[in-house]
């Protein structure tokens, strides 16, 4: 909408005004004309956080009413929302988010429709508009084409002083090493003159650590890895210098600009086995999952996608990973009379780590069924040539890492993305560490690649094809493996069961 359609805007926003929308003059502060925003604004300067909010919302609906939208939602975008009261924050978040759908802003949008957390008292009309733009907005930022073209911070530069800012203490710390210690060896086999500054994020604020990070003149951060300073960053507006953040946020978006987020999300590969089980001609799959909060998490990951793309979970078990497998087999595939009864079941999402995983086919067998297809994440495959073991597992079609996976993958080792570090890391002794340590390698070139957003689109990585959405968020699309006597085999992907 443009300038000239200024009118039309104004029209919308008396509509707003009739209809009870909450557009109405705030406590506290004198009306004023029209031709005086500008005054009410420059007043914001001189007030106390409390006053200066109510003043920038007054002028924020007096020049939407005008049309000048942009103005508008500059005005309230600077409103601390959390100075006002309740009524007002509702309308604050009625106007801003208004404002943010019309410019096409959905972070805007998200950060204003937050107030449907806090329990504020409104009315039920009022609250049906905020969940709709909430939606839309959340959407929006899911479109794959919405993604900043650069960060201007960074626009044009090489990226050249990166500060790692991971636990060098804690339960972390582990993880944090490996990371660490993969990230040095890509550096020094890439040989891009890049200085990669390493700082203890647990001797530190996050505060502390961007003042750090400026001091040292870093162009970025990376960092950082607990889940729970991601979700307290993504909650921000902004953050004082790009960051690459190596875990996600528990929150349904990522609102802060100059935030990134990237890791080795097991929700990721259970969207992605969803896709692949319809795109395979199934429609109703079971899921077992462990019972826990990880379980929990990545089932519904699975269970919402394939419930959007129009398939259905018949039976979903949560199991206890110390118990006997053939209790949830039975509940998962209606086990009656020594029988799976499959009427209503064509597949079956299963999510376990290798020992309990292995126990699943032949409990299906034992049922009668050996023809139901199973479709797994990475978690039952622990990167070792346990072909004996693994036996149990044949014909079990599961995603994982191109480097964990290189025959099935990219059809050998010497055609694999960064061969060289693969080189270089793989005779470490424990396979187990080989996902992170190929995580270490694409946060590096992720972060090496932040000048040029567009460049991480469908980028080739050691952990996968890397895309990000409209959120800053980078998600994976892994390789599809089949266990064919013991070992990993190439599986057509995506494509019909019966084609391949």
């Amino acid at each position: 909408m443009k300038r000239s359609l200024r009118g039309l805007l104004a029209t919308a926003f008396t509509a707003l005004l009739i209809s009870g929308c909450a557009i109405q003059q705030p406590s506290g502060v004198d009306r004023i004309s029209d031709a005086d925003a500008g005054r009410l604004l420059s007043q914001a300067e001189q007030q106390g956080p409390e006053q200066a909010s109510l003043s920038r919302l007054e002028a924020a609906t007096i020049l939407a009413g005008q049309g000048d939208r942009e103005a508008a939602f500059d005005a309230a975008a600077a409103v601390d929302e959390a100075s006002l009261s309740e009524r007002d924050r509702v309308r604050w978040a009625l106007l801003f988010s208004e404002l943010g759908r019309a410019l096409d802003d959905p972070r805007a949008v998200l950060r204003a429709t937050q107030v449907l957390d806090d329990e504020l008292p409104m009315q039920g009309n009022e609250q049906q508009t905020l969940r709709e733009r909430a939606q839309w907005a959340r959407q929006a930022m899911d479109e794959p084409g919405r993604v900043q073209a650069s960060l201007p911070a960074l626009e044009g530069q090489d990226i050249r002083r990166i500060m790692v800012a991971l636990p060098q203490s804690g339960p972390l710390s582990s993880v944090a090493d490996t990371i660490s210690n993969a990230m040095r060896e890509h550096n020094k086999v890439r040989g891009q003159g890049v200085e990669l500054t390493f700082v203890d994020s647990s001797q530190y604020s996050t505060d502390e650590l961007y003042s750090r990070a400026q001091q040292m003149n870093a162009q970025l951060i990376v960092g950082p890895l607990d889940k729970e300073d991601v979700t307290r960053l993504e909650q921000r507006q902004s953050v004082p210098l790009p960051t690459l953040a190596l875990n996600y946020g528990s929150g349904a978006q990522n609102q802060a600009a100059g935030l990134f987020q990237y890791g080795l999300s097991a929700e990721d590969e259970a969207r992605q086995a969803a896709r692949r089980a319809y795109q395979d001609g199934r429609r109703q799959v079971a899921v077992m999952v462990p019972d826990n909060d990880w379980g929990r998490r990545v089932g519904e990951a699975f269970w919402n996608e394939f419930h959007q793309l129009g398939g259905e979970v018949p039976n979903a078990v949560r199991y206890n990973p110390s118990n006997d497998v053939s209790s949830a087999v039975e509940t998962a595939l209606n086990v009656s009379g020594g029988r799976a009864q499959l009427g209503n079941i064509d597949g079956l999402f299963l999510l376990a780590l290798p020992e309990y995983a292995r126990q699943v086919p032949p409990m299906m067998d034992f049922y009668y069924a050996q023809k139901l297809p199973i479709y797994a994440t990475s978690h039952l495959h622990e990167g070792t040539q346990e072909r004996r073991l693994n036996q149990d597992l044949d014909d079990v079609m599961f995603v994982d890492i191109p480097w964990q996976i290189p025959d099935a993958a990219v059809g050998g080792a010497e055609a694999l993305p960064f061969y060289s570090s693969y080189q270089a890391l793989h005779g470490e002794a424990d396979a187990s560490l080989f996902r992170l340590q190929a995580m270490g390698v694409d946060a590096y070139e992720l972060a090496t690649h932040l000048s040029d957003l567009s460049s991480i689109q469908g980028f080739n990585g050691s952990t996968g094809t890397l895309s990000m959405s409209g959120d800053g968020r980078i998600h994976r699309e892994l390789p599809w493996a089949r266990f064919q006597n013991g070992r990993p085999a190439p599986i057509l992907s995506p494509g019909l069961l019966g084609d391949e």
